[in-house]
């Protein structure tokens, strides 16, 4: 049983919800997500090289391209978001959390960054906070796959938490040691 983040492959998918929600409302001033096709182009272009710099596990200048991005288009997800998949790729989770929870902040809307903030709560353990994440996550995009798949492991996680529980409380409890020994399978099986 692994949840799985969405990756910096996919980060361009938040563009597109979030101009769907600015669509939805007209803006009381100028949106500064508004860019003409010159500018978007560019934005486009650096989240590449951002996203090719991670592939190449060069963190820093990723992050530090995103930081200009993002000082660039502060209403602009997508940098932000990269840049919460470089932090997690680097393995600063909690710098990761924090960034993916500003998202969040501004954009409550989008469900990526919730999957990807109950994985990382999930690899540190903190199951119910993944939880409620992917909760949250599906409640807003009832069709995002990744985030059903990842909220059943999930559940499976706390079940097998409890069963665990049952039965080093009752050892004589044969019904929780069988699902605890079916979820273990279950979660041990291939993908």
């Amino acid at each position: 049983m692994s949840i799985r983040a969405i990756t910096h492959r996919t980060a361009l998918l938040l563009a597109f919800a979030a101009a769907s929600a600015a669509a939805q409302a007209p803006p009381a001033t100028q949106d500064p997500r508004d860019m003409g096709e010159a500018a978007r182009k560019v934005y486009a272009q650096s989240l590449h090289e951002a996203r090719d710099l991670i592939d190449r596990k060069q963190y820093a200048e990723a992050i530090a391209k995103l930081d200009a991005l993002s000082a660039e288009r502060p209403r602009e997800p997508q940098a932000r978001f990269m840049k919460g998949l470089a932090l997690s790729d680097e393995g600063k989770a909690d710098e990761a959390i924090a960034v993916f929870r500003g998202v969040l902040a501004d954009f409550p809307e989008l469900p990526e960054p919730r999957n990807n903030l109950a994985v990382l709560y999930a690899q540190k353990g903190e199951y119910a906070l993944a939880r409620d994440e992917l909760e949250r996550a599906v409640q807003t995009a009832p069709d995002y796959a990744v985030a059903h798949e990842n909220l059943g492991d999930v559940y499976a996680r706390l079940a097998e938490a409890e069963y665990e529980k049952a039965v080093a409380l009752d050892k004589r409890n044969r019904t929780a040691g069988a699902k605890l020994k079916q979820i273990r399978e279950v979660s041990s099986a291939p993908k």
